[in-house]
C-alpha cells in the first residue's frame, strides 16, 4: 500500500461515507483501479477516521442526548437509535465471516448495479408516498425506527450506501431531508463504533494495522478531514434540496462502470 494510494482511498472514504453515493462502492472501484482489491483490511481501517469525524461533528447533539437521558430521563431518541442499529448490527455479526470471504461483494458489477438501482430511487423519492411528517428522529415510532434500520442493513451490499439507504427510509418515514440526514448520521454511530471495535479486538486486524501503521494513519487523517467537510456540505445542501442530484450521479457512474466492464 503506497502513501499516495492511502491518501486517495482516505479521501474517497471520507467524502463518500457521508455523501449518499456509497463509500464501499467507490472504494471497490478505486481499489480496482489501483489493482489492490484484496486489501480489504486497509479499507476497513479507514472507518476509524470517519467515525471520529462523525463523533466530533455531532458532539453537541451527542452531549444533548446524554443530558436528555441522564437528567430528563427522556429515552425516545436513544431508543430509536438503538432500534435502528439492531438489524444491521445483527446481520453484520451473523454474516461477518461470509462477508469477509465473499468475492461477490467486491465485484464492480454488483457495485454498478446497486449504484444505479438506489440512484433511481433517489431520483423519484420526492414523488413517493410518505408517512405523516415528523420533525426529528426522536418523534419516530419504534416501528418507523426499525424500518430505517432494515434499510440500513441493505448497506452491507457495496453500492447501496449506509447514509443513502437510511436517508431514503427516514424520508419515507416522514422526516425532512435535513432531519433525515442528521438522524441517519446519529443512528450510524453505534454501527461504526462496532466496526472499529472489531478491528481492535481481532488479533489479525491488529497485526495488520501495526504492520501497515504509516499508510493506515495517513489514510485515516485524510478520511477524517474529508469526512468533516462532507458532513457539513451534505447537511447544508439537504436543508434546501433533496437527493435527486445524488441519484443522477449514481446512475451516471453506474452506466460508466457497466460500459467499461462490457468493453473489457
Amino acid at each position: 500500500m503506497s502513501i499516495f494510494e492511502s491518501i486517495i482511498l482516505g479521501l474517497v472514504q471520507g467524502l463518500t461515507e457521508f455523501i449518499p453515493v456509497s463509500s464501499s462502492g467507490h472504494l471497490v472501484l478505486a481499489q480496482a483501479l489501483f489493482g489492490s482489491a484484496s486489501d480489504q483490511l486497509f479499507v476497513e481501517s479507514l472507518d476509524i477516521g470517519t467515525t471520529l469525524a462523525l463523533i466530533i461533528y455531532f458532539w453537541p447533539q451527542i452531549t444533548l442526548l446524554a443530558r436528555r437521558v441522564f437528567q430528563n430521563h427522556d429515552y425516545r431518541l436513544l431508543r430509536n437509535i438503538v432500534i435502528t442499529s439492531i438489524p444491521a448490527g445483527l446481520l453484520g455479526f451473523a454474516l461477518a465471516s461470509i462477508i469477509e470471504k465473499s468475492t461477490a461483494l467486491v465485484n464492480p458489477l454488483i457495485v454498478a448495479i446497486m449504484l444505479g438501482l438506489v440512484g433511481l430511487v433517489m431520483i423519484v423519492l420526492e414523488k413517493l408516498p410518505r408517512l405523516s411528517e415528523m420533525s426529528t428522529g426522536e418523534e419516530l415510532s419504534w416501528q418507523r425506527a426499525f424500518a430505517v434500520g432494515v434499510a440500513q442493513a441493505f448497506a452491507l451490499i457495496p453500492g447501496v450506501s449506509r447514509s443513502g439507504s437510511t436517508i431514503i427510509a427516514s424520508r419515507l418515514m416522514g422526516l425532512s431531508a435535513e432531519a433525515a440526514a442528521e438522524y441517519s448520521f446519529m443512528a450510524s454511530i453505534p454501527i461504526m463504533l462496532g466496526l472499529i471495535t472489531k478491528l481492535f479486538l481481532k488479533h489479525e486486524d491488529r497485526l495488520y494495522m501495526m504492520a501497515h501503521l504509516e499508510p493506515v494513519i495517513i489514510g485515516n487523517i485524510f478520511a477524517f478531514a474529508s469526512g468533516m467537510v462532507a458532513i457539513g456540505l451534505l447537511l447544508r445542501y439537504l436543508a434546501k434540496h433533496g437527493l435527486a442530484a445524488f441519484g443522477w450521479y449514481r446512475v451516471a457512474l453506474s452506466v460508466v462502470v457497466l460500459v467499461v466492464l462490457l468493453l473489457q
